[in-house]
């Protein structure tokens, strides 16, 4: 039996002209397509910030400015049928390079070294069968006028 924890996680919000930049991916067990900004883990004895900084550099191979803090989530959740709970720090930031911004996708990699195509969306591309995650992230970006 594996053992149930909260997973501490930073995610970046990446804005230009009313959209964001997201991470599509696909839950076989519920056949639901997500969708999630950069970002991820926070390591121990690391700061939310610096896991922002580390992991675009490491997913994207891009370096970034401007990191504010906007805002933490607790998502509960089921994905692939497992249960999980996350606190989730929310920042926004800015490309170094803004070449960045006039691509349509942006090729990344997971930690594992599988590839994923980061793209940017707007709010007519989220809905409750196709979701921006975690829980309260829609809400919280519209709130702050990131999102229509």
């Amino acid at each position: 039996m594996s053992e149930h924890r909260i997973r501490a996680l930073a995610l970046c919000i990446f804005h230009h002209r009313g959209k964001i930049l997201v991470n599509e991916f696909y839950d076989d067990v519920n056949q639901q397509t997500l969708y999630r900004p950069i970002g991820g883990g926070i390591e121990f004895g690391e700061r939310s910030a610096e896991a922002i900084v580390r992991e675009v550099q490491e997913e994207l191979d891009q370096s970034i400015h401007d990191l504010r803090l906007l805002g933490t989530l607790e998502s509960l959740f089921t994905y692939a049928g497992k249960p999980g709970h996350e606190i989730v720090q929310i920042y926004d930031a800015k490309f170094d390079d803004e070449r960045v911004y006039e691509n349509q996708q942006i090729v990344g990699h997971e930690s594992n070294g599988a590839p994923f195509h980061a793209k940017w969306c707007d709010s007519s591309d989220f809905s409750p069968t196709s979701p921006l995650v975690p829980e309260g992230l829609h809400e919280l970006l519209k709130a702050l006028s990131l999102l229509e």
